[in-house]
């Protein structure tokens, strides 16, 4: 909102505006001349395409509150997960199309309905987009926060022209080992472009915030998902968080994984991961300090 009073966000958006188209809004690069129609490595078009709106009550405690958080589902994605829960969004890419207009017009309903936060889901090839609708929600007077909701998955390039655009920003880090980021999502370097992104994103809005009643009002939450037979990994991402980010990071460790897209390929991760390996991952955290490790 700031940024938008200041004259700021119109530069803003002319800076995002010449990464998307030749594309280079993620790390894949791909270049893709997405105004003259092309699709790049996401398949996502130059027009903002979305696949649900809804006030969502399963996301973590503090963005959902009394009224829910206001998700905006996104169509597609940068990385192709083979054990991807919402395929049939992010890789077949089933929605609608959404103009600026339309989608100012989207986070205005959410936030009368009375929900604490306009929650983009899936975000990183869209960004242009939702920049682009922005101002005029704001003039219309949209006044919660708002939340980046990724895979992980983005460039530092695009995620510093955010500084001061979203309040919170909520990454997934599915993996540190680079052979199972390769194995389960085709990006080996996510590792590196994960941690990287984790840490500008805790640069812009620091440790999770909330007011008297526990809403979310500014900071970074961490998603991990548990998956079967990644115990060391899991070790190291939370080793990882407590010794270079901050011991107060608020780390949602989920326990929903099971097996569906194409995860019957991959034996190792044909299974539901054991109560067992997830109440080690819980412990491992609280035995690093990690005091708002929670549970979902």
């Amino acid at each position: 909102m700031r940024l938008h009073e200041e004259g700021i966000l119109g530069d803003r958006l002319e800076e995002i505006l010449s990464l998307a188209s030749p594309c280079v809004l993620c790390p894949r690069q791909c270049m893709a001349d997405r105004m003259g129609g092309d699709r790049g490595y996401c398949q996502a078009p130059y027009g903002l395409y979305v696949s649900s709106v809804s006030p969502h009550f399963g996301e973590e405690g503090p963005l959902v509150g009394t009224g829910g958080s206001g998700t905006i589902f996104m169509t597609h994605c940068n990385l192709r997960c083979v054990f991807c829960q919402n395929y049939d969004t992010s890789i077949r890419g089933e929605g609608v199309s959404c103009s600026a207009g339309a989608l100012a017009d989207v986070m205005m309903d959410l936030q009368g309905k009375g929900c604490h936060n306009i929650n983009f889901v899936t975000p990183t090839h869209y960004v242009h987009q939702i920049l682009k609708a922005l101002p005029s929600a704001i003039e219309k007077g949209l006044a919660i926060p708002l939340v980046y909701n990724s895979g992980g998955y983005d460039s530092l390039d695009a995620l510093r022209l955010l500084d001061g655009v979203f309040d919170i920003y909520m990454p997934d880090i599915k993996f540190l080992d680079p052979a199972l980021a390769a194995r389960y999502c085709q990006a080996e370097d996510y590792p590196s472009v994960v941690w990287q992104a984790v840490k500008e994103m805790h640069r812009q809005v620091g440790d999770l915030v909330t007011d008297e009643s526990g809403i979310a009002r500014r900071g970074l939450i961490i998603r991990h998902l548990v998956m079967p037979g990644a115990a060391d990994d899991t070790r190291r991402i939370l080793k990882r968080i407590a010794a270079e980010l901050s011991s107060d990071s608020y780390v949602n460790i989920m326990a929903q994984y099971y097996p569906c897209h194409r995860a019957a390929e991959f034996p190792e991760i044909a299974r539901r991961p054991s109560a067992a390996e997830y109440e080690e991952a819980v412990r491992h955290a609280r035995s690093l300090g990690l005091t708002r490790a929670s549970r979902h």
